[in-house]
């Protein structure tokens, strides 16, 4: 029988053993629809109390596009003192592309990942490697829908960075597909997918980057926390990194392990993680100070 998980109840009560945050952003700060309640105020708690936060989100868009984006969800500023997106470290990978003509995989409102860069959008027919950030509309279609176009990257071998390492997300009530989903169905076919995001290293290296920038110095790798809460991404990429992790359960999670108010099924909790091969350091229902 799986040891349980130590659960807290505020995030203050930990708080003091570290000297910074990294926390996810869609399933602990919003919902994709409204600011979670609490959740902003304790990562500028935490702030003031002395630590360092940064925001690490797999949104394919640049940091800029995603302050604008938490302003209008109602995620004050002072939450934060950087954040490291998918979209921005894909940017940088694309900028380093130069001109070579690619196809962009996702909806419109992604374009400000590759704008103003040198690279260009293309013909499917034409394109030198794949960018997905998403489907086309995530709320009608399915990443399966793809397959068929999937199967005509292959033949060509074409790279296909995925902006988006994420499966599926909330938005709200629903579970949204996302980019991540289609880089999966590619890589089982043979495909190559460039995976930009948690749980990969890359994104935890620019997040330290942006600690260290705030506190003037690097601190242990056991003193940074990570929030999040997705086993997949999350927690593995905190995992994989040495960091000590929170779960969030109010999350993406919610519905599997049946979570009401403060209780939930933890049958249904480890059976996950087992599933996962990953737990987490320690599980509240959802951040407060």
């Amino acid at each position: 029988m799986a040891i349980p998980v130590p659960h807290i109840a505020r995030l203050r009560d930990v708080a003091p053993q570290y000297d910074a945050i990294i926390s996810d952003v869609w399933g602990v700060v919003h919902n994709g629809l409204v600011a979670t309640k609490g959740a902003p105020e304790a990562l500028a708690a935490a702030r003031e109390a002395g630590l360092a936060v940064v925001l690490l989100t797999n949104a394919p868009r640049p940091p800029d596009s995603i302050q604008e984006q938490l302003r209008g969800l109602g995620v004050i500023d002072s939450a934060y003192d950087a954040i490291v997106s998918s979209g921005g470290v894909t940017r940088s990978l694309i900028a380093e592309e130069g001109d070579a003509p690619f196809f962009h995989l996702g909806p419109q409102r992604d374009i400000p990942i590759f704008a103003d860069l040198q690279a260009r959008t293309a013909a499917f027919e034409e394109a030198q490697y794949v960018l997905c950030t998403g489907l086309f509309d995530d709320e009608i279609e399915t990443p399966e829908e793809y397959r068929p176009l999937l199967e005509k990257a292959l033949a060509r071998k074409l790279r296909l960075f995925c902006a988006n390492p994420d499966l599926i997300v909330e938005r709200g009530a629903d579970l949204i597909p996302c980019a991540g989903a289609i880089a999966d169905i590619y890589e089982r076919m043979g495909g190559e997918s460039i995976w930009v995001g948690k749980p990969h290293a890359l994104v935890y290296e620019r997040a330290r980057t942006e600690i260290a920038r705030k506190l003037g110095r690097m601190p242990e790798t056991s003193r940074i926390l990570c929030i999040g809460d997705a086993f997949r991404t999350d927690i593995a990429g905190a995992r994989a990194a040495g960091h000590d992790c929170i779960m969030t359960l109010a999350g993406i999670h919610g519905h599997q392990i049946g979570l009401k108010g403060s209780e939930f099924d933890q049958a249904a909790f480890d059976a996950l993680a087992a599933q996962s091969g990953t737990r987490p350091t320690m599980t509240m229902v959802s951040l407060i100070w």
